[in-house]
């Protein structure tokens, strides 16, 4: 592909990362691939499409570097060539540069997990390096052991709306990763190097011959389809190699081993049960996805006993396992075919479920026990027996799998908006002719709930008819009940804003028959909300009824996407940061276990930071019951999608979680908060200055953005509003952020923060904010994520998407916007004491450099693709619309 690599192969000298000591990273073989992979992708081009358009696609990128050099002359050619394209080009091109970025992600995925990074980014290292400074620190052997032993991660597996890529893409993508770590092995002979330099060159041709998208929306079942496949092709290998090495770095570092039953890491998941603002999750449809759940467990573990069959044909064992094998010359297999028939049961019973019939009358596979009780014993038997080395290896793995997957793969939260069970409520009390829920304050709801709580005969009368919508609550109630506990995670509220939300659910729930108490974790989202989180938690405690039924541990989700979509990055956080102190501190005087659930999302306005970082900078104690997090749609791939990077992030989750229990972690002085309450206050009021009192805000937004077509693309399965019509208020938190990074000004991200920061400094505060910048995570890390957000912002893009497609009597607003942004970069820069963004993280500016030459064409072609079709809508035009979404994405990292 020539000249369309130049950029990448000649930025080697500057890709290297500050450290202080230690290995330095080699981005050598990065280069490398990224140079072969895009002279594959210049070859396809040219003999799909010829060379002339192949030259076309040059004279683009080089217009488009020396614009960024700073050539007006070069960036007027660009707009003029683009500007040029006919109907039938615009497609291509757009696929050309999309491509060109989706290949060097990939290249860079592969890098982290690489060998030539091996000795910085290894995920066995990173544990025993860890285990090894606690343990020099002075921390005993029985605190670390303690801390493990307690260690609880659940991800949470979401969609996401804004999702681009399509799953037979995302798996061409991992297979060229594969390629790629093939290539990277010694000794390969040149044939063998030539055969994957051949897969290599198919793949990139079935992408580029092939459809970017698809046609329509995804049904739920089909996003959860899509969940239960990256635990398959990833997750079900990852956990066990993850504990694997865990327990190596505890037997190197402090003579344990990680017990049999040990299970730190699981999985939860969303899709098919978040049906807040979704009408297309039903309560058919949570079944469905639930049986399907079970049918994929099941189909997972008759892959591994059926692999066991084949390994373990020993004939010696103990006297146990000859008990339960009887006069079986080969016992170890008499079992394991015993599991295996349970498990075809177990899958045809579920299929017949999934086809509308009733369940076959068959033992079936229905709790852990039943495959973990007899691997046990074969387990048992091989150590007792002195074959320890065949012990250890897949049964184990799979005895792992067993503890951290259970057979029902991941369990199932169900989310739904308060005001759903308002109404549901409301229909019941007007039909038993006790006036309307709806209308009641607070404290006869709660005396009405409480009652109800507490009487055994049933609330609902029997020929009674809701509305569809009361309906569908009661019946999502009736799912829950169906299920055993382990198949259920928790009832998430949202927008819970007090105590009777909470007892509301526990009621309805109750009422449909739930036998064992089900967490149900109010989701504090607003700032309003998480100001008051500490008072309604407190008065739920107050209640001798409400403390029992939570049997001493309490689950409370923390918003991040709404809080900032409300407030601004710099008071959600800080909002954030304090409802979760008030929150420990509540439930410790109640003595309750809080487990705090964190709604980040993967950008930095929806809470998003490095998982190190980001953890590392909660309040103390915070994570003392472990992290519970959302993992969504794009962050699923990015860091969970590969085996090997799945087993470094929850690595990397493990050290976090240890360091941050087993270390003290610094807390604010007194006078560090009283920063952040100014800063809190100040940037919500500049924030919201911009974005609910400035009349023309949302016509401004709604023409400078993609956010229409956004709406009318078949990303997910979820609606882009909660509601239709209405302001910002009723756009969902993901398309609010997603629109923002396509035109480039990155505005929920850093709006109201900088110009808090400048009055507090201007105001003597700028000692103080050194002295916070420098000594708190929390703070720290709230301005190491503005910089990223200004290195990722382009004001000239921004300026660019107004002139083409904003009214020029709304042009105002996006000038003031970009001033204010420009101010801001200049604040934070004085902060740092540093003349440029990103001064101590060269590889990351570079990388954002580097893809500017090839996202600025996309943008660039965007607005004027915009335009057009805003004139006179066309497929053509929509469907390219579609791949420069989806390739300006692909630049940024990130979507929503």
């Amino acid at each position: 592909m020539g000249l369309f690599l130049q950029g990448l192969r000649s930025a080697g000298e500057n890709r290297r990362l500050v450290t202080t000591s230690g290995p330095q990273p080699d981005y050598s073989s990065l280069r490398s691939n990224v140079s072969e992979l895009g002279r594959i992708l210049g070859d396809t081009m040219a003999s799909a499409e010829g060379d002339d358009f192949l030259e076309l696609i040059e004279r683009i990128r080089g217009l488009s570097k020396g614009a960024r050099e700073g050539s007006g002359q070069d960036q007027a050619q660009l707009l003029e060539q683009l500007r040029a394209l006919d109907n039938d080009q615009l497609v291509p091109v757009a696929r050309a540069f999309a491509q060109f970025l989706n290949l060097a992600n990939i290249a860079e995925q592969h890098h982290l997990v690489s060998r030539e990074m091996d000795p910085l980014l290894s995920a066995s290292r990173n544990l025993s390096n860890s285990l090894g400074e606690l343990r020099k620190e002075g921390v005993a052997i029985a605190d670390i052991e303690q801390a493990i032993s307690a260690l609880k991660i659940e991800l949470v597996l979401t969609a996401h709306p804004t999702e681009i890529t399509r799953r037979t893409l995302i798996h061409k993508h991992s297979e060229i990763g594969e390629c790629l770590a093939r290539l990277e092995l010694g000794g390969l002979t040149s044939r063998e190097q030539s055969q994957l330099q051949l897969r290599l060159r198919e793949l990139v041709a079935q992408i580029w011959y092939g459809d970017d998208f698809r046609r329509e929306r995804p049904t739920p079942v089909d996003e959860a389809k899509w969940g239960f496949a990256v635990v398959e092709e990833s997750l079900w290998r990852a956990v066990p190699e993850f504990l694997r090495r865990l327990d190596e770095a505890l037997e190197q570092h402090c003579g344990l081993a990680l017990p049999l039953e040990a299970a730190p890491v699981s999985f939860v998941s969303w899709m098919g049960g978040d049906r807040d603002g979704n009408p297309n999750v039903t309560a058919e449809v949570t079944r469905e996805v639930m049986l399907l759940s079970r049918w994929q467990a099941a189909e997972l573990y008759l892959g591994d006993v059926t692999q066991l069959l084949e390994e373990l044909s020993m004939t010696r064992c103990s006297d146990d396992l000859r008990q339960l094998a009887g006069d079986a010359h080969e016992p170890y297999r008499a079992i394991l075919r015993q599991l295996r028939s349970l498990l075809r049961d177990t899958l045809a019973s579920i299929e017949a479920q999934l086809r509308g019939e009733p369940a076959l009358e068959l033992e079936t596979l229905q709790c852990q026990e039943q495959l973990w009780q007899p691997l046990l014993a074969c387990y048992h038997s091989l150590m007792d027996c002195g074959m320890d080395i065949i012990a250890r290896r897949t049964l184990l793995d799979v005895l792992r799998r067993v503890r951290c997957f259970g057979v029902h793969l991941v369990r199932h939260d169900i989310r739904q908006d308060s005001a759903r069970h308002t109404e549901a409520l409301s229909e019941i009390t007007r039909c038993l002719g006790l006036g309307d829920y709806a209308d009641w304050d607070e404290d006869t709801r709660r005396a009405f709930l409480l009652r109800e709580l507490g009487n055994t005969r049933p609330l609902v009368p029997r020929h009674w008819q809701p509305s569809a919508d009361v309906r569908e609550v009661l019946d999502t109630c009736a799912v829950a009940a169906e299920q055993s506990p382990e198949a259920l995670g928790a009832y998430v509220i949202s927008m819970a804003r007090q105590a009777s939300d909470v007892l509301a659910v526990h009621l309805l729930l109750q009422e449909a028959g739930v036998q064992k108490p089900i967490p149900v974790a109010p989701l504090f989202e607003t700032l309003d909300d998480l100001s008051r989180a500490r008072e309604v938690i407190g008065d739920l405690l107050e209640n001798h009824w409400y403390r029992g039924q939570t049997g001493g541990r309490l689950m409370v989700m923390i918003g991040y996407s709404d809080s900032a979509k409300d407030a601004g990055v710099m008071a959600a956080s800080w909002a954030q940061y304090r409802a979760q102190e008030e929150l420990l501190e509540v439930c410790k005087h109640h003595e309750v276990e809080l487990t705090l659930f964190h709604g980040r999302g993967g950008t930095i306005g929806r809470g998003g930071a490095p998982a190190h970082q980001a953890l590392l900078s909660q309040p103390p104690g915070s994570l003392k019951n472990g992290l519970r997090v959302t993992e969504q749609g794009e962050m699923i791939r990015t860091k969970l999608g590969w085996t090997s990077l799945a087993v470094k992030t929850l690595a990397l989750y493990t050290v976090a979680i240890c360091q941050a229990n087993l270390r003290t972690p610094p807390a604010p002085r007194k006078e560090w908060r009283e920063v952040m309450e100014e800063l809190s206050v100040e940037s919500c009021k500049a924030y919201r200055a911009v974005v609910r009192e400035e009349p023309d805000f949302v016509p401004y937004f709604r023409h400078a953005t993609p956010e229409q077509e956004l709406a009318k693309l078949p990303l997910g399965s979820r609606p882009a509003r909660r509601k239709a019509g209405g302001g910002i208020e009723s756009l969902r938190a993901i398309p609010w952020i997603f629109a923002w990074s396509q035109n480039r000004l990155m505005l929920p991200a850093w709006l109201g923060a900088g110009a808090a920061l400048a009055s507090a400094c201007s105001n003597g505060r700028a000692a103080l904010i050194g002295e916070m910048a420098a000594s708190w995570p929390f703070f720290a890390t709230r301005l190491s994520m503005l910089e990223m957000v200004y290195a990722k912002a382009d004001v000239e893009l921004s300026a660019y998407y107004d002139q083409t497609l904003v009214p020029e009597e709304l042009s105002f607003i996006g000038e003031r916007l970009r001033q204010q942004l420009q101010a801001d970069m200049a604040t934070v820069l004085e902060i740092d004491g540093s003349d440029q963004l990103l001064a101590n993280q060269p590889w990351t500016a570079e990388s954002i450099r580097l893809r500017n030459i090839y996202t600025d064409p996309l943008n660039f072609l965007q607005a004027e693709l915009l335009k057009r079709n805003r004139q006179q809508e066309e497929p053509r035009l929509e469907r390219a619309i579609m791949v420069t979404i989806a390739g300006i994405a692909a630049g940024m990292r990130n979507t929503g």
